[in-house]
């Protein structure tokens, strides 16, 4: 038997006439078929009979019990059978790509909550999404999503640009610490104002990073603290203040290890004035609906959202005793 006719057939009504005539095979009854397929038994007939007609052969003996392949029929049903089940493997991979997080996800980041934070998490991230190829850049810069091409950005508060959404991932807290080293050397402050007479480790950044609030009995406080290093990144504040230079005022999520293992000490837990600030996640509207960049907002969300840099198994951080 040659298949050239088949060729011949209508793109649409072809699928439809194979299904009709496989099912009708699988369940030896026309009137099964029908039932199955939200049809009637003598629109069945027809298809089957239409499609003997337009290949010129043969393809089923039918009885009033049963249906009996013909040896051309049980060739074509191989046949039928096989394209069937390559259209239904085809669609299901269009919708697994589809609605399975995939591609090459651009994202910007704030440098030091990308290196102390984020960067750890994406070996876990890339395990689960295997399909998706994550592009990262870290930079402290002020960078339009839009304009630099990324799908989302990870920023400290919300933005101002109307044109992006955010989603919130967490609040971090700054806390002030300092070596044990230090504190050996220069003693513990134990009120804010003792602060004026130690050597504290600022960033330079904002002016707002000099000026360290306290809550005391007597009411706000602003101490302007001043000292023999600065810079314009956290991470090199924090490396100085490993290395007992001086008392530094950071956030939480990159002093919060270091606090654990004994490496730092918290100071002045009592009355600073933690000032929570949002992390948020920005992306253009409507790229939400985006498989891949949702899941990088629930992953982010999932991970950061109750701060683990804070506490360990519920224990808060270690602080000296008055």
């Amino acid at each position: 038997m040659t298949y050239d006719r088949l060729s011949q057939m209508s793109p649409l009504q072809a699928p439809i006439d194979m299904k009709v005539f496989v099912r009708g095979v699988q369940l030896q009854s026309f009137s099964a078929a029908a039932r199955d397929l939200g049809l009637t038994p003598s629109a069945v007939s027809k298809i089957v009979t239409r499609m003997e007609s337009r290949l010129g052969v043969r393809l089923l003996h039918r009885t009033t019990r049963r249906l009996v392949l013909t040896a051309e029929g049980e060739g074509y049903f191989a046949h039928c059978r096989r394209i069937l089940l390559d259209m239904e493997n085809a669609e299901a991979e269009l919708l697994r790509h589809r609605d399975a997080p995939h591609g090459l996800l651009r994202v910007n980041c704030g440098l030091t909550f990308g290196q102390h934070q984020f960067v750890a998490m994406i070996p876990e991230f890339l395990a689960r999404y295997p399909d998706i190829q994550l592009e990262l850049a870290l930079t402290d810069q002020i960078v339009s999503v839009m304009g630099e091409g990324a799908d989302l950005t990870i920023r400290l508060g919300a933005s101002a640009d109307s044109s992006l959404t955010g989603r919130k991932i967490c609040d971090f807290e700054r806390v002030i610490c300092a070596s044990p080293d230090y504190l050996k050397r220069h003693g513990e402050p134990r009120a804010p104002e003792d602060l004026r007479a130690h050597n504290c480790l600022y960033i330079t950044t904002a002016s707002a990073h000099k000026a360290w609030p306290f809550d005391t009995a007597d009411g706000p406080l602003v101490i302007e603290v001043a000292g023999n290093f600065s810079a314009n990144n956290a991470s090199t504040v924090l490396d100085l203040a490993l290395r007992g230079l001086g008392i530094a005022r950071l956030a939480d999520y990159l002093a919060g290890e270091h606090i654990r293992q004994g490496r730092l000490v918290l100071l002045l837990g009592a009355t600073h004035r933690v000032e929570p600030v949002p992390l948020y996640a920005l992306y253009p509207q409507g790229r939400q609906r985006s498989p891949k960049i949702t899941a990088l907002l629930n992953f982010l969300v999932e991970k950061f959202s109750e701060a683990p840099w804070r506490t360990v198994s519920g224990a808060a951080f270690p602080v000296l005793s008055d």
